[in-house]
């Protein structure tokens, strides 16, 4: 365990060590429903016109940074803790393989950008297969969605933060930020149903407040019976 740790705490290991913490209390955080697994795309799965689940519409911030990478198509949270624990684990093996060999710090510095590139390869590798299951873009609309009934996905819900499960009228569903004041606020938790009455474009989110789920009118609302 000692030799573990020694080799755990040099370089190159180091460099990526405090970001796998990072990662497991991210991961830890979305398994008591605290925030959600695309928090990091801005929790919102519609670009400024229609929902786009699939990465297919603009990407920007991180995603965009990823994308150009090679490495979009899937939750910015999921391709960055593929691709922080890969290279840890890749700086460890070569600086243990590196102190067996009796390597000095020349050695240690070619394991980093191997270990950079074993995890871009890999990550890329992993995510492939998410990125062809996605769904892609629908086409749906913000303002389609409001006046449907939604799950919350997060431990609460207030004007600050929050996010909600809404599926549209093809079936898919969609992760958005939602926000909410006062008594509507404390009536929403994690796996609550809530009514969306409107949406922000400024800020980017939709109103909720709680209601019963036979409230919602499902996908064939308002079209012709056959």
């Amino acid at each position: 365990m000692s030799e573990f740790m020694h080799t755990a705490m040099s370089f190159p290991a180091n460099l990526f060590g405090f970001g796998l913490v990072v990662v497991l209390v991210y991961w830890l955080t979305v398994l008591v429903g605290a925030v959600g697994v695309d928090a990091l795309d801005g929790g919102e799965s519609i670009d400024a016109g229609h929902c786009d689940h699939s990465g297919t519409g603009p990407a920007t911030g991180p995603a965009a940074v990823l994308a150009a990478a090679g490495l979009g198509g899937a939750p910015v949270s999921v391709s960055l803790s593929l691709l922080i624990s890969i290279a840890w684990f890749a700086s460890l093996s070569g600086a243990a393989l590196v102190e067996r060999a009796g390597g000095g710090a020349p050695a240690r510095l070619l394991a980093l950008p191997a270990a950079l590139l074993a995890a871009w390869a890999l990550t890329r590798l992993l995510i492939r297969p998410l990125a062809r299951l996605a769904p892609r873009e629908t086409g749906t609309g913000h303002r389609d969605l409001v006046g449907r009934v939604c799950t919350i996905r997060t431990g609460h819900v207030s004007h600050r933060f929050g996010q909600a499960e809404i599926t549209a009228d093809d079936g898919s569903v969609h992760l958005v930020q939602v926000r909410a004041r006062g008594e509507d606020a404390a009536g929403l938790a994690a796996g609550s149903t809530a009514l969306v009455f409107d949406y922000d474009p400024d800020g980017g989110f939709f109103h909720v407040m709680p209601c019963d789920p036979v409230l919602d009118p499902g996908p064939d609302a308002g079209r012709p019976p056959r």
